[in-house]
């Protein structure tokens, strides 16, 4: 067996699922044919940019358009523009590149063809609200909606129906045009009619469903956003709507794909790998406290080998009170810590695939056997950390935190708990 510390496994493992999606891998294969006509590229998220240079790389005619992407995330294009504007809250930069890709769609014939290339992100990035609604409008509402603890889905479900483009409304400013839509999936389930409010894809949610998801979750919208959220006319595009027909769709990453390759990976180092999903959804602090009684039930069982639990899906985090520095993968960590404190047998890693969890500048954290100990020895009260929301804090402070800087890619969470063999902590540990 390779011996490595616990925390240089952990990262091995992340490091092989980062691999597993990443654009240059993952698009070639999905590629369609050209088209008679034109090929426009349009595209929105975390990794389109580094969609639209892996097209450039191989398309084999004339290619032009626009993709939007995070500030930090653009790589260079020859061909294709990348630009950038804000995430997770819109700004006017995401609605003047909302304009621009509606532009780059207009008066396309059928013998043209749009490539659009959508990852997680693209929501906030395409950011064209539908008349009445402002921009301050839509900020509020999505600020509200990311405390609320709602799920992607629900969120992505209000999104699209205050959006002038999202929700298979740049698809009917296409038409006559085929479109083509390769996904990165950040989303449990891997529907990709909800990656990044699916712009080019029919959608088959509705104003009511947006209407009881904000009064689920107590959110008072503003007077304009109430009044387009029952307004008819901003109803979406419904599968089975013609204009639909001759496109074309493929999800070409998703949490599987990376989870898989941490667990060849794990393979590689002499560990069992189980997996035990790639769509956990629910609030982050639960989840951690569900799998910290699986790794110790885990610990439990005789094995000649360490083990691995390895996770994916997207968790949420309901922010009450201030809220501090941290994220959902580093909240799960630092809850999952205080379930399995005092135990030299567990190892884990939190990450999110994008490189940035929450408001913190790092993709997460790695959690140690002595993680607790040493917060405490340093006068860190992990416990309040915790209900302060402040779990990045702490995982700085104790030099844990994995630092990536912005990947390009969005499967969403990369979660792995690393338990020793045996009885004991084993060597490895």
């Amino acid at each position: 067996m390779t011996r490595l510390p616990p925390d240089r496994m952990l990262r091995t493992l992340f490091d092989a699922a980062l691999r597993a999606v990443s654009a240059d891998r993952c698009l070639a294969p999905h590629l369609p044919e050209p088209p008679r006509g034109r090929t426009v590229i349009v595209g929105a998220g975390k990794a389109a940019a580094e969609m639209a240079r892996a097209v450039e790389r191989r398309w084999p005619g004339p290619v032009a358009g626009i993709v939007v992407t995070p500030y930090r995330h653009a790589v260079p294009c020859e061909r294709i523009e990348v630009v950038e504007a804000a995430h997770p809250v819109p700004d006017e930069a995401g609605m003047a590149a909302a304009r621009r890709a509606l532009d780059a769609v207009k008066d396309l014939t059928a013998d043209d063809l749009v490539l659009a290339l959508i990852s997680g992100g693209g929501s906030a990035l395409l950011a064209l609200p539908v008349a009445g609604v402002t921009l301050a409008d839509k900020q509020a509402v999505t600020r509200a909606l990311l405390r609320s603890g709602a799920a992607i889905g629900e969120i992505n479900t209000v999104r699209k129906h205050l959006s002038a483009i999202k929700g298979g409304r740049l698809a009917m400013a296409a038409h006559p045009a085929r479109i083509v839509t390769l996904a990165v999936s950040d989303v449990p389930g891997d529907d990709p009619a909800t990656v990044a409010s699916g712009p080019t894809l029919a959608d088959a949610t509705t104003l009511a469903r947006a209407r009881d998801i904000l009064s689920a979750f107590g959110i008072a919208p503003p007077p304009a956003v109430a009044a387009a959220l029952a307004d008819p006319a901003n109803e979406t595009p419904k599968p089975g709507d013609p204009a639909f027909a001759a496109d074309g769709v493929a999800v070409i990453a998703r949490a599987r794909d990376a989870l898989d390759a941490a667990a060849a990976a794990a393979r590689d180092l002499g560990l069992a790998p189980t997996i035990l999903g790639g769509d956990i959804e629910g609030e982050a602090r639960d989840v951690a406290r569900a799998h910290a009684a699986l790794a110790i039930g885990t610990a439990r069982t005789v094995s000649d080998r360490p083990r691995i639990l390895l996770s994916g899906g997207e968790t949420t985090v309901t922010i009450r009170g201030d809220g501090g520095a941290g994220g959902r993968n580093t909240e799960y960590l630092l809850a999952l810590a205080l379930a399995v404190e005092g135990r030299a047998d567990i190892a884990a890693i939190a990450c999110d695939t994008d490189g940035i969890d929450g408001n913190a500048q790092a993709a997460g954290a790695v959690l140690r056997p002595d993680s607790m100990a040493r917060a405490r020895a340093a006068g860190l009260d992990p416990a309040a950390m915790l209900a302060q929301h402040r779990s990045a804090t702490l995982f700085a402070a104790l030099g844990d935190l994995v630092e990536t800087g912005p990947t390009r890619t969005n499967v969403n969470d990369f979660r792995a708990i690393l338990i020793s063999s045996g009885t004991g902590a084993g060597p490895d540990l």
